[in-house]
């Protein structure tokens, strides 16, 4: 139906557009300027180039002037410097400048004088170009200016004078609409009636990106149209101007505020075998209208340790934080909650930030999800615990062996220690399984010592586990083959020791022990050992390795060559031997007991 009704209205309007259009006062080359002094006018002004034209608006009366530029066409190529329109409060242009009209003009200008006389005049550069001007003016008395007003709800309407009858003539509203900060503007015109013409001229609406209608025009329209507009800002200025002829119904508005959406949590979560470490950044809680003394733990008296970021750094089992045994991982959770304290009410968000580290399997998973009004995000990152393995001198197991390599005798007690890292004093190591191997890469030949808790050589003594250690000793054995070396490397599961887990269970078959679980497994490694005949070699030789390598002497000069020639026979002898091994069918690879010395 509306669509009919604008489709029979809009030939009327047209109709009524071209007889006010005859009515205006044709104002073209070689005329330029002229003294007015009627009380109303509208001018149609056809400039060419070079032209200096003044146009004096005067008249005995009691009452100031409203002049409008409803539309201006200059030379495209023009600058404010070489053409403009200058508008002067008073009755020439020696009189105080009220504002500048120029090509880049983006509003629809309005000047308003201080007394009875005003005075404009444009001049234009010496491009050829047909320059356009519509302009018309009135007088009027500014206490009987009563429309328009400010609007400062979330949401809100607003109407034309007398809607939906006739709107007055020379009306000029100016409705500024300012809605929360960092919101913006939506603007719909439920109904608009205006008087049509092709540049809208006569009557139309103004719409402003901002509260000011000196700039920031975002359209302009007359006729009959729904038009909607958006502001950049939480500002808006909304002008309507009619003219003296051809009132209508005039226009019936809705505006809404659009909330920005919610900023992007900036913040991160690292976490350690012994501490949890939270990160958010100023400009997020500047966002959100908080700063670093609205932000709390669980235990409120852990404070950050920086504030540009700000930084929570504390170890695991401290402020607040909640341990929680999952099965196959334990989760550290705390919360980093956004309160204002001695408030008794507020309007901001309730922002929590849920940090949670997840030990698993290998690796360390880091879940950090922040809550506004129940909206949640999340971000991961992957760490790990912090564990090693070292031999030790005695059953203390107080003094570490530092040197590297480690030489010892054939069947002297190694004690070895497996030791976690972490803050958590509820946690147990269990050394589950370790193997021996001739080579650092552990891809040739193994020995098993431990396999799934049970011990495989008849010399492994395993202690029971204690907080953050595994420890067990076996005694040192050499492998058949022309190996110098011994690497040691162990599989350990880490487990809560408040629960029933796998690190209490102790030797399990292999059946039993996929049906059992685990908290956190991982690897780790110790070596070379080797034979302390080996150091004697190297200290014949005169030098010790300063490598890991298989070479136990590096000599000079002569020494170098013979033992070059001894290695060479060596090798040869072995290769032999090997071959007559394998035509025998005997075993390429064997453990030799070492018979105890007592």
């Amino acid at each position: 139906m509306w669509a009919l009704r604008r489709f029979f209205l809009l030939p009327l309007l047209a109709a009524l557009t071209l007889a006010e259009d005859n009515s205006i006062e044709f104002l073209g080359a070689p005329r330029c300027g002229a003294s007015l002094t009627d009380l109303n006018k509208s001018l149609k002004i056809d400039l060419n180039s070079n032209a200096n034209c003044v146009w004096q608006i005067q008249r005995n009366e009691n009452q100031t002037i409203r002049l409008i530029f409803s539309y201006f066409k200059f030379s495209p190529s023009s600058s404010c410097e070489t053409e403009s329109i200058n508008v002067y409060d008073g009755p020439s242009s020696n009189s105080p400048l009220l504002g500048q009209v120029c090509n880049n003009t983006d509003a629809v200008p309005m000047f308003e004088s201080s007394s009875n006389s005003l005075t404009f005049l444009i001049k234009t550069n010496s491009v050829a170009f047909a320059r356009n001007f519509f302009v018309f003016y009135y007088f009027f008395s500014p206490e009987t200016t009563h429309c328009g007003g400010s609007l400062t709800g979330p949401n809100g309407t607003f109407i034309s004078p007398n809607y939906p009858s006739s709107y007055p003539p020379f009306t000029y509203c100016v409705w500024n609409i300012q809605t929360a900060k960092k919101s913006k503007i939506n603007l719909e015109f439920k109904d608009l009636f205006l008087e049509l013409d092709q540049n809208c001229q006569f009557d139309f609406l103004a719409v402003y990106d901002g509260l000011t209608t000196n700039t920031g025009l975002i359209g302009k329209v007359c006729g009959v149209s729904r038009p909607t507009f958006q502001s950049s800002s939480n500002g808006m200025t909304v002008v309507l101007s009619t003219d003296y002829a051809n009132s209508y119904r005039g226009f019936s508005a809705r505006y809404t505020s659009i909330l920005p959406d919610p900023p992007e949590p900036d913040t991160s979560l690292t976490c350690s075998s012994d501490r949890l470490e939270i990160v958010v950044s100023k400009d997020y809680l500047d966002s959100l209208g908080y700063n670093k003394t609205h932000l709390y733990l669980n235990d409120p008296t852990c404070r950050p340790v920086s504030t540009d970021p700000v930084i929570f750094s504390f170890p695991l089992s401290s402020c607040g934080t909640i341990k929680k045994d999952e099965g196959h991982r334990i989760t550290y959770t705390n919360i980093v909650t956004f309160s204002e304290t001695n408030t008794i009410i507020t309007r901001k968000k309730r922002v929590q930030i849920v940090a949670k580290c997840i030990m698993e399997n290998n690796s360390t998973v880091e879940v950090i999800y922040v809550t506004e009004n129940n909206l949640i995000k999340n971000t991961t990152s992957v760490g790990r615990y912090n564990i090693s393995m070292s031999f030790y001198d005695s059953d203390s197991f107080s003094n570490p062996v530092l040197q590297s390599p480690y030489y010892v005798e054939l069947n002297q007690t190694l004690f070895a220690q497996v030791s976690l890292h972490s803050t958590d004093p509820d946690l147990l190591v269990f050394v589950d399984t370790c193997v021996a191997s001739p080579q650092p890469d552990f891809g040739s030949v193994t020995y098993d010592l431990i396999r799934s808790g049970c011990n495989k050589d008849d010399t492994v003594v395993t202690y029971p586990p204690i907080e953050h250690y595994g420890r067990f000793t076996f005694n040192a054995f050499r492998f058949l083959r022309s190996f110098s070396s011994v690497y040691l490397q162990c599989d350990v599961l880490i487990c809560d020791s408040t629960t029933n887990s796998r690190c209490t269970e102790g030797c399990i078959s292999r059946q039993k022990r996929d049906a059992s679980s685990y908290t956190w497994k991982a690897k780790t490694a110790v070596g070379p050992i080797r034979l302390k005949r080996g150091l004697r070699a190297a200290d014949r030789s005169g030098t010790l390795t300063k490598t890991d390598a298989e070479e136990t002497s590096n000599l000079q000069g002569k020494s170098f060559y013979i033992l070059s020639v001894v290695a060479l026979i060596s090798n040869v002898i072995i290769v032999v031997a090997t071959i007559l091994k394998y035509y025998r069918r005997q075993p390429a690879y064997g453990y030799q007991k070492i018979q105890s010395s007592y």
